[in-house]
C-alpha cells in the first residue's frame, strides 16, 4: 500500500430520503384467480427536478419492474440436480407493455436542504413502491382478509387458492 494514502479520514456525507405514495388498482376474479391491474398513480418526491422527462421513464420502469416482481417472476430450479429452469425469456415471465396500464404520475418537489442542487433520488423508489403497493392492492381485493400472506409471485393460482380459503371459513 502507498505510503501516502490516507486509511484515517472517513467523509460525513449528508443524506437524503426520496418520499412518494404509490396506488395500485386491482380487481380479481375469484373463479379464476386472474388479476387484472387496471389502474396505478404514483406521487414521487425526487427533490428538485433537473429533468422530469427522465424522472417519468425511470418512474415508469420501476413500477414496471416491481410489478414483474410482484406476479410474474420467479426463478425455478430442478430440484434433483439444481439446473436453473427458468433461464430464457421463453420460460422467466416478465411484464410486457399489455401487462400494464396506463400510469398515472406526478412530481411533488420539495428541495433537499443538504445539497446545493437540492436533488434527491429518482430511480429505485418506484421499484419498491410497486411491490408493496401490488400486495396490498392484492391482499385487499381477496375476500375475508386471506391474502395478507401471499408470497410472491402472486400468480393465479396462489390467489384463487387464497379465495377458496376465504369460501371454506
Amino acid at each position: 500500500m502507498a505510503e501516502d494514502l490516507d486509511t484515517k479520514t472517513s467523509a460525513e456525507t449528508p443524506l437524503t430520503f426520496a418520499n412518494g405514495c404509490h396506488i395500485a388498482e386491482v380487481e380479481i376474479d375469484p373463479a379464476s384467480g386472474a388479476l387484472a391491474l387496471v389502474g396505478y398513480t404514483a406521487v414521487d418526491d425526487c427533490g428538485r427536478p433537473l429533468n422530469p422527462m427522465i424522472i417519468e421513464g425511470q418512474t415508469h420502469g420501476a413500477i414496471a419492474q416491481g410489478v414483474g416482481q410482484a406476479v410474474l417472476e420467479r426463478a425455478v430450479f430442478d430440484t434433483s440436480g439444481g439446473q436453473l429452469i427458468t433461464g430464457s425469456f421463453m420460460d422467466y415471465a416478465m411484464p410486457r407493455a399489455d401487462d400494464l396500464p396506463l400510469f398515472k404520475d406526478a412530481i411533488h418537489a420539495v428541495p433537499a436542504t443538504t445539497n446545493p442542487l437540492g436533488v434527491k433520488g429518482a430511480g429505485e423508489a418506484g421499484t419498491t413502491a410497486a411491490i408493496s403497493a401490488l400486495m396490498n392492492a392484492i391482499a385487499d381485493a381477496i375476500p375475508g382478509g386471506a391474502g395478507a400472506h401471499l408470497d410472491m409471485p402472486a400468480t393465479a393460482e396462489k390467489i384463487w387458492q387464497a379465495c377458496q380459503q376465504t369460501q371454506k371459513t
